[in-house]
């Protein structure tokens, strides 16, 4: 049987339904993933994980037991004179942490006979991952997302010593692929584009509702998702007496911004913040939609997303999709071929995309079904899983 090790700051995660439905494809498939967590996931809302998968999840010690376990083993000698030198000089260095959970992790895979270990973010995960490397020679690779390689923070372990030391790093739009190898020219041939999977089993072809016109959007409530340009956007709508219900659907830092926009402009009955939900009501929403949004934004600091699965899940129900062309959106949402791009920061462009969607319901399933084609065609759990085990069988191949 095929095994891999993946290492992810926290695990499962709301925010992140991508890598949990990664791990269980590839497990369908045939490779036995073995899970490692920096973090449990904490206040999170209950969702419809497989609970055999999430039980064998193996989470790290928190630091006040992780680091007497580590300096246990510094002391026995079970690792090599190399890595105790690197530990001692280190000292209490920021990220040092990093260092004892690799140890941690490491005598564990060598244990185990592991012989790769993967990473989601160039974040946490891959600097541990990266240390991993170094103190006991297991090769390392990850996935790089949005914010990770769009506005990296700096760490001792920056994101082109990450690229360095992987031998395999993958990324989910061709945009952000073409980004790293022109940072990283002579690590390009390393980098590898493998879209983030949808499982369509999952959604099914929404029935455009049966009411006003639904409008639905999903995902953290933070300023690059773009809610508060969609909540004017409504308001501009509502100014053109065009009913609709619009529902927001996710959790975070901007919820009470964004309730207080809503009261302002008046539109408690327009538009709903709903809150977490589970995948499976997702896909429910989903299914009783008309259209969907979402305006992604460039932050300050260049973060962006790049890459939302929730349009593919959107893309997957049928709905014809409104969004911005920033970063990989562009190689899922086609103008008038399944939605519309518009200028970021724009609601006035939201609020028209959205009328003409809404005046011309043959136009929009028109757009919708071909998006439903679309996601089938690109963006399957299925094929993603498939692309990542060969260059995982590559990875380990090679070590061998």
């Amino acid at each position: 049987m095929r095994e891999v090790a993946y290492l992810f700051e926290r695990f499962p995660s709301f925010g992140q339904t991508f890598c949990y439905r990664e791990v269980a494809e590839l497990e369908r498939q045939g490779t036995k993933v073995h899970v490692f967590s920096i973090r449990r996931p904490v206040n999170e809302p209950e969702q419809d994980w497989d609970k055999q998968l999430v039980d064998r999840v193996h989470y790290l010690p928190e630091e006040k037991l992780l680091v007497p376990e580590v300096d246990g083993l510094l002391r026995s000698k079970t690792v090599s004179a190399e890595t105790r030198a690197a530990v001692e000089k280190w000292g209490r260095k920021s990220d040092f942490l990093r260092l004892y959970q690799a140890i941690y992790v490491g005598t564990r895979l060598q244990q185990a006979g592991l012989r790769h270990i993967h990473a989601h973010f160039a974040g946490m995960a891959a600097r541990t991952a990266y240390w991993i490397n170094e103190f006991f020679a297991i090769p390392y690779s990850f996935t790089a997302h949005a914010n990770d390689i769009f506005a990296p923070r700096d760490f001792a372990v920056s994101l082109p010593k990450l690229t360095e030391g992987a031998v395999a790093i993958v990324t989910v739009s061709d945009y952000a692929a073409r980004l790293l190898r022109d940072r990283i020219p002579e690590n390009s041939s390393k980098v590898h584009r493998v879209y983030n999977g949808v499982d369509l089993s999952r959604f099914h072809p929404t029935d455009f509702g049966t009411g006003i016109p639904a409008i639905i959007s999903i995902g953290r409530l933070i300023e690059k998702k773009g809610f508060a340009d969609l909540i004017s956007a409504c308001a501009l709508l509502t100014s053109r007496r065009r009913a609709f219900a619009c529902e927001i659907i996710g959790e975070g830092p901007l919820e009470g911004t964004l309730r207080t926009q809503i009261t302002g402009a008046g539109l408690e009955e327009q538009v709903r913040l709903a809150g977490p939900q589970t995948q499976a009501q997702v896909a429910l929403r989903l299914a009783h939609a008309t259209i969907f949004v979402l305006p992604c934004t460039r932050e300050a600091d260049g973060g962006m997303d790049n890459l939302p699965t929730v349009i593919m899940e959107a893309m997957a129900a049928g709905l014809p999709v409104i969004s911005t062309p920033l970063a990989g959106v562009p190689e899922m949402v086609e103008p008038d071929v399944n939605g519309e791009l518009v200028p970021e920061r724009d609601p006035a462009a939201i609020c028209a995309a959205m009328e003409r969607l809404i005046s011309d319901p043959a136009r929009a399933r028109r757009l919708g079904d071909r998006g439903r084609q679309i996601a089938g065609e690109k963006f399957s759990i299925e094929t993603s899983a498939r692309q990542l085990q060969e260059i995982f069988e590559s990875i380990q191949g090679a070590a061998i």
